[in-house]
């Protein structure tokens, strides 16, 4: 639980009321019940009661040239819509702080903190110390200002300025969004924003619209040189903004501009009724000052681009680069792949040439060998050559070279031995001929081989040639 001194700080802070006696006696009489105090405070002054009313405390008096103060304001949170400025709205948007003082450039800094989406009451009650009692918890968890409400009461304001004032021909082009969003767009387009807080009850405000606001050259120089945004302090986020830039007189205009760590700076505020050539000579002078930081954050930001697109533009240089190099790797590769598996078809054609070679040459070694015997067999089976005698026959053999072979047979041995003795003399291929005699043309077939060269008419002697078979 806070204590009593930080009860009445918040109380201060989230009501605008700087007596310090009459803010003990509400928390008092209400059970130093916070909120409580400030649900009861803030229902005593209604909706058709502004902020800028004589009968409430003042906020504060506007900047000086030589003054500066400092006021802790809330942060505010997005939720669903509520019904109004109430301490739903104040009490959760604990730290914003209004810093404002000569306008040597910047006035002052307003910390707004980031605006977020959701946000209960009673989240925000325990993080100060203050828990939610039981059967108070809907009160306590109402929910906050949505950004998507902002905008719409924003598109409010603008609608129902235009009809009050649209017959001037010419006014400033209010944004239709929230205030975050104007803030933003001003700093995107390097511009200040100008914050106008509408007061519909105050009697010095359609003047101020019609003659100030509407001002033909005030007008066109707003439109021209800042961000316009425009809020009733009816609605919830212009009665928020006329708490955190402590607004006591109106008409209310304030110049600010987006600072760095979700702040920004004040650097001026106008209260109270002001001729057109007044504002238009504060403006101007706000506009000059501020314009080195703003050209120093246009330079800074085109140069942020710049640097940007120069990387940007390297590192596209760079992948296409490296994709060429990996395109050319890929080649080398494929090219060295391609290579590797031509040598090694190379080699396995090769091997298996030489493979086949071998088998041919061993084959042919086996061929050769076996014929070899085979004639060495046929030669042994012949037997030797007889001695003439009257049972010896004699036959010439002629081959289709024209080498001729005469040997003595028995009478007795039979055409297969001729046949035999033929292929032992190696001079043909085995069982690829005929033996024929030319009178009468005798050709001795298999089915002769048995009969013995007397049964066949070859004794005692015969001329038989080589056929070959086709």
């Amino acid at each position: 639980m806070v204590d009593v001194a930080d009860k009445v700080a918040y109380f201060q802070a989230i009501t605008g009321v700087d007596d310090l006696d009459l803010c003990t006696e509400i928390l008092q009489a209400h059970g130093w019940d916070l909120e409580l105090a400030v649900a009861s405070f803030t229902a005593t002054n209604p909706s058709d009661s502004s902020p800028a009313s004589p009968t409430e405390p003042p906020l504060d008096s506007g900047p000086s040239s030589s003054g500066s103060r400092r006021v802790e304001e809330p942060l505010l949170t997005a939720g669903a819509v509520a019904p109004g400025p109430s301490l739903t709205w104040k009490l959760i948007t604990l730290p914003i702080s209004v810093i404002s003082g000569g306008l040597g450039l910047v006035s002052g800094a307003i910390g707004l903190g980031m605006w977020v989406a959701g946000g209960v009451l009673s989240y925000s009650l325990g993080m100060i110390g203050i828990g939610s009692r039981t059967g108070r918890s809907d009160d306590s968890s109402a929910r906050l200002v949505s950004v998507s409400a902002a905008a719409s009461e924003a598109m409010d304001f603008v609608a129902a300025f235009e009809r009050e004032y649209g017959s001037c021909p010419t006014r400033p082009n209010f944004v239709s969004e929230g205030f975050m969003d104007a803030l933003q767009r001003s700093r995107n387009t390097y511009k200040l924003l100008f914050v106008y807080l509408h007061s519909p009850d105050h009697p010095d405000t359609p003047v101020f619209c019609e003659r100030t606001l509407c001002n033909d050259v005030l007008a066109a120089f707003v439109n021209e040189n800042f961000v316009a945004w425009g809020g009733s302090i009816r609605a919830s986020e212009g009665f928020k903004m006329s708490n955190s830039l402590k607004a006591s007189r109106f008409p209310f205009c304030a110049v600010v501009m987006a600072a760095t760590n979700q702040r920004i700076a004040l650097l001026q505020q106008v209260e109270g009724p002001k001729t057109p050539e007044e504002m238009l000579m504060v403006l101007q002078r706000v506009l000059e000052e501020s314009a080195p930081v703003l050209v120093a954050a246009r330079l800074d930001a085109e140069e942020r681009r710049n640097n940007m697109r120069l990387r940007e533009e390297q590192d596209a240089a760079y992948r296409a680069a490296l994709e060429a190099d990996q395109a050319r790797e890929r080649q080398r590769k494929e090219e060295q792949e391609r290579l590797e598996r031509e040598a090694a078809e190379a080699e396995r054609k090769r091997k298996e040439e030489e493979e086949a070679r071998l088998r041919a040459e061993r084959e042919a070694a086996e061929r050769a060998a076996a014929l070899a015997k085979l004639r060495e067999e046929k030669a042994s089976s012949v037997g030797a050559e007889p001695e003439k005698g009257p049972d010896v026959t004699r036959v010439l053999v002629r081959f289709p070279t024209g080498e001729r072979k005469e040997r003595r047979f028995h009478s007795n041995t039979t055409i297969q031995v001729l046949y035999d003795y033929v292929d032992s003399l190696g001079c043909l291929e085995i069982g690829n001929y005929s033996l024929v005699s030319n009178f009468p043309r005798v050709v001795y077939g298999s089915e002769k081989l048995s009969l013995s060269l007397k049964e066949a008419g070859l004794h005692p002697q015969a001329s038989l040639f080589v056929e070959l078979n086709s």
